[in-house]
């Protein structure tokens, strides 16, 4: 392989051989080319330090699970700032900005999430360390949310035009309980047109989705009539029904996961009771399972749903006094599994791009955004948000611009390529 090196602006690129190029990084070559993206590749770079300070910014704006909304008013300004005339706020609190292409036949989405995984009062304030930007949240997701804002500030100053539409989407509700609530907001009936959906999510740049990791989860709840741990002893209870459905499952399971296509439960969060000398009126678990394949992720659920039955019948066998428990299992998360072909063009185009830039790419699985459209058989990806970075979902989370303008330059580039660059 030969490498060539592109000074200040940039780009570090490793062209493969003529005889091992495919027709897609052709295509790629031949569109960065183009007068226009180069320009756009380098005003990347020169925006590198307001990319920073909006990244300080936006991750100082608290998202916890549910609560978006101020980061979102403030997300829906910088768009409009960056050059977005027709952007707004949906019912559910996505922000939607509207690029319109030459044609308009299709629409391409590119997707960053503005909810983090810490909850309301977490100290999000930003502090450096070095060549290092340390506080929770930093690069999950809101570096995506940054380098969206400079994609769209380098179409529109080196005038970019694609021929499809645009839809750049700052989505609610990808963590945690979230459960995908923004886009699968989107893919509604009646929701906008997408055809192809990119989302910014995860550190690796050599990251390429094509494969959605499905999961299932519950909160698990199991309730009696409670009462005095001695006085009222025989009474069923919660507690101990809790702990043998746990452990049932975790027996059953835990053999069932030790082969085939991976797949994963956790029990995260237990809770409930009084004091310990109550007998419980109701105690909880918060249980997730995962597989890649969506058979066996409902083979997992059969085993579950088994366990807790066997553990409420034992229980209710073993009580001397009062009513019988009951258990409610209420599914709180439900995100589909599904895979996209690596030779669908989205895919090529981005394995392309990647190459480009001088790195290997890798096909990943993972739980995204990107899990609604592509269980619906809608071509989509994720890739990673450029730089180095580390502490994900902790409270030491870091980011560092290593390189990092790489990133929004290689979601530019699978964007424009999958949208198609309009010609002057």
């Amino acid at each position: 392989m030969k490498q060539f090196s592109i000074a200040s602006v940039a780009l570090f690129v490793t062209v493969t051989a003529i005889a091992q190029e495919t027709d897609t990084d052709r295509e790629i070559k031949d569109i960065a080319s183009r007068p226009e993206i180069q320009r756009a590749f380098e005003i990347i770079v020169e925006l590198e330090p307001e990319t920073e300070r909006n990244l300080i910014e936006l991750t100082e704006i608290p998202a916890p699970p549910f609560k978006e909304e101020v980061r979102a008013a403030r997300y829906l300004e910088l768009m409009r700032d960056a050059g977005i005339e027709d952007a707004s706020i949906d019912e559910v609190g996505n922000v939607l900005g509207e690029w319109p292409g030459t044609e308009g036949h299709e629409t391409v989405a590119l997707v960053a999430h503005l909810d983090t995984v810490f909850p309301e009062g977490t100290d999000v304030t930003v502090k450096r360390k070095g060549d290092q930007l340390h506080a929770p949240g930093i690069g999950d997701d809101t570096r995506g949310l940054a380098l969206m804002i400079a994609v769209i500030q380098a179409m529109k100053r080196a005038e970019v035009k694609t021929k499809d539409n645009v839809l750049f989407v700052a989505s609610v509700g990808e963590e945690g309980l979230g459960d995908l609530r923004g886009v699968k907001h989107l893919f509604r009936e009646g929701g906008p047109r997408i055809d192809q959906f990119i989302a910014v999510d995860g550190g690796s740049t050599e990251r390429v989705l094509n494969h959605a990791t499905g999961s299932h989860r519950y909160r698990l709840t199991f309730k009696g009539p409670g009462g005095h741990s001695f006085g009222a002893f025989g009474l069923g209870n919660p507690a101990h029904a809790l702990s043998r459905a746990i452990y049932y499952f975790d027996q059953a399971a835990g053999e069932y996961v030790i082969s085939g296509t991976k797949t994963t439960y956790n029990i995260g969060r237990i809770g409930g009771g009084t004091s310990i000398n109550s007998i419980p009126f109701e105690n909880w678990a918060e249980v997730d399972m995962r597989s890649n394949d969506p058979k066996r992720l409902e083979e997992i659920d059969a085993i579950f749903q088994k366990a807790v039955k066997r553990a409420l019948d034992e229980q209710n066998e073993l009580r001397r006094d009062g009513e019988p428990l009951t258990v409610d299992v209420d599914l709180i998360g439900d995100r589909p599994s599904g895979l996209v072909d690596p030779s669908t063009l989205l895919i090529q185009r981005a394995l392309a791009a990647t190459r480009y830039f001088g790195v290997e790419p890798s096909l990943t699985t993972g739980s995204t955004d990107a899990n609604v459209p592509i269980a619906r058989g809608i071509p989509a990806t994720t890739i990673g948000r450029g730089g180095d970075g580390g502490g994900g979902h902790s409270l030491h989370e870091w980011w560092a611009n290593k390189d990092g303008h790489l990133g929004i330059q290689k979601a530019l580039l699978i964007l424009v390529a999958s949208a198609g660059l309009a010609v002057k």
